[in-house]
């Protein structure tokens, strides 16, 4: 009997932090990097078992410590959250404008980079890092005034599949930069 009350008690305590969580991340899909399990968005499709730690986008002190940090990989060295998800710039933005050229059906599949503080902070990004507003509230991570996101396809740390698609999207170096070479195009 113990056994089970001890599991009950674990999906109480399960269904209190999903709960809690569930302001989320808006539409993203459930295949977009922003939406790990354990995110917002994912709590509400994800089975129990599944759910790891909060995501960046929690209060959780642990989770938001860093937004940003470096990461290497197959195009060099490169931005990534704290979670070690690839980060993207996306040419039809226009710097320091305050606004994303990606609305609407653009952002199921490249959603915003957010964050709670509207100082992100970083280890080894040493471009300036800002914030702008998403029509949704949130407050969306730039680097060098530009206006960061995950692309959808990318699934887990170290993935880049984003890079070069449509000519139009780039991964972030740490000064801020794009980072133009290779890329599916």
């Amino acid at each position: 009997m113990k056994h089970h009350v001890g599991a009950g008690l674990a999906i109480l305590a399960l269904s209190a932090v999903l709960t809690a969580c569930a302001g989320g991340t808006g539409t993203a899909p459930a295949t977009s990097p922003a939406v790990t399990a354990g995110s917002p968005a994912a709590s509400a499709t994800a089975p129990a078992a599944s759910v790891s730690p909060p995501s960046a986008t929690s209060t959780t002190t642990a989770s938001a410590a860093v937004d940003l940090m470096t990461a290497s990989s197959s195009a060099g060295e490169i931005v990534v959250d704290g979670k070690g998800m690839s980060v993207y710039f996306f040419t039809n933005d226009v710097k320091d404008s305050g606004t994303s050229a990606c609305t609407d059906a653009c952002l199921a599949a490249w959603p915003p980079v957010v964050t709670t503080s509207a100082t992100p902070a970083a280890e080894g990004v040493t471009g300036t890092l800002g914030t702008i507003n998403t029509p949704d509230g949130k407050m969306q991570v730039t680097l060098n005034g530009m206006p960061l996101y995950y692309f959808a396809k990318d699934t887990k740390p170290g993935d880049v599949l984003g890079q070069g698609v449509n000519g139009v999207w780039y991964l972030a170096d740490p000064a801020g930069g794009m980072i133009m070479t290779g890329g599916a195009g």
